[in-house]
């Protein structure tokens, strides 16, 4: 017994040991790469087997990092309205099958009839053979959308099928974020109700607090962006993004987007309630190159298959990369958008990869 308890007090000690020379080197690369804010965990199907955020949550601040930081997650807001999608699908509320101009002909006639059969799976998998739009395009200014949050989207799509740009040329994935807006506009119609409340809805179904918009909107002591000049983002509705609302405006905290990681894990593993093992692999891989909200690969230094996501709305840098094979993920917030910082994440996805035994992903 005595030589039982002696082999646990070594082991835990060796991995506080470890523990902490991860942090110091986590936090040297922060440091390094100028980052103000770093979150980070790794998680498995039933574990949190590593969690931290180091820094400051505003530059040249006394705001100490905390794990109750919310991050603007960018792109990854995908993989929760696709979540949300196939929940909604699953329920019988809307299919996959759904034309959008089934649920609002009225759009119809004034739209380029490129868009005319477009389903709400083309828009969910980006197979729709829409332009890329982001919040950096001049056009529409905010003076041509008028209305309340959800009416400004509707409006926005409007003016988006009217133009004459679609591409022709064959791709297989077409990089839009109006595809996801438009997908937003036909959960909203199926349900009757806003994309904010669905999303509000999810979350106290999966006990996790979504919201939207810069974190330091409500709360100043909360968050702060930084753009690649390290200026801070001061406080302010983004009218833009708020038309991207469910392509790329959700904020979330680390542990809560750790819950929703796991649910994608158990599911994977075949253990959700709600989709089968086959359901969730095809949510994930079941496309060339992004499937259901999630783009695929294959790491060719191990021939395993990730799973992944990145954001990136200007201020914030996220990433999630999900390895079914071994049932982790690596999760990376940084509250500052630069190539310097994409490449100090990238350094610590690869450290921790390497910690936790998978050859780095390239």
């Amino acid at each position: 017994m005595k030589k039982i308890l002696v082999f646990f007090i070594l082991f835990l000690c060796s991995s506080l040991c470890y523990t902490q020379q991860n942090h110091q080197f986590i936090d040297s690369v922060r440091i390094k790469y100028n980052i103000p804010e770093i979150a980070y965990a790794v998680v498995s199907s039933d574990s949190v087997l590593e969690i931290n955020v180091l820094g400051y949550k505003k530059i040249n601040s006394n705001l100490k990092a905390d794990l109750s930081d919310r991050f603007r997650l960018g792109s990854l807001t995908k993989t929760i309205t696709s979540y949300l999608a196939a929940a909604l699908v699953k329920e019988g509320k809307i299919k996959w099958e759904t034309n959008f101009f089934d649920l609002y002909p009225e759009l119809k006639a004034k739209s380029n009839p490129a868009t005319y059969n477009f389903t709400l799976k083309d828009f969910i998998t980006l197979r729709a053979h829409l332009p890329i739009w982001s919040y950096g395009n001049k056009r529409p200014t905010q003076k041509e959308i008028k209305g309340n949050a959800q009416e400004q989207r509707y409006e926005f799509i409007s003016w988006f099928f009217k133009q004459n740009k679609t591409i022709s040329e064959k791709q297989d994935v077409y990089w839009s974020n109006p595809s996801y807006v438009a997908a937003g506009l036909m959960l909203e119609k199926a349900t009757g109700k806003s994309y904010e409340a669905l999303i509000a809805e999810l979350g106290k179904n999966l006990n996790i607090d979504f919201q939207f918009g810069q974190p330091n909107l409500k709360d100043e002591n909360q968050t702060w962006g930084h753009d690649e000049n390290m200026n801070p983002e001061k406080p302010a509705l983004n009218y833009k993004l708020n038309w991207l609302s469910s392509a790329g405006n959700i904020n979330v905290n680390l542990p809560d987007y750790c819950k929703f990681i796991q649910i994608h894990l158990q599911g994977l593993q075949g253990k959700s309630k709600l989709f089968t093992a086959e359901e969730f692999d095809y949510m994930h891989f079941g496309l060339p190159e992004f499937s259901f909200g999630w783009n695929s690969e294959i790491n060719k230094n191990d021939e395993i298959q990730y799973s992944f996501h990145n954001g990136n709305p200007g201020t914030f840098l996220t990433k999630v990369y999900i390895c079914k094979t071994i049932d982790k993920a690596f999760i990376l917030f940084a509250n500052v958008q630069s190539e310097e910082a994409d490449k100090g994440l990238i350094l610590i996805l690869k450290e921790l990869e390497i910690k936790y035994g998978v050859q780095p992903f390239n």
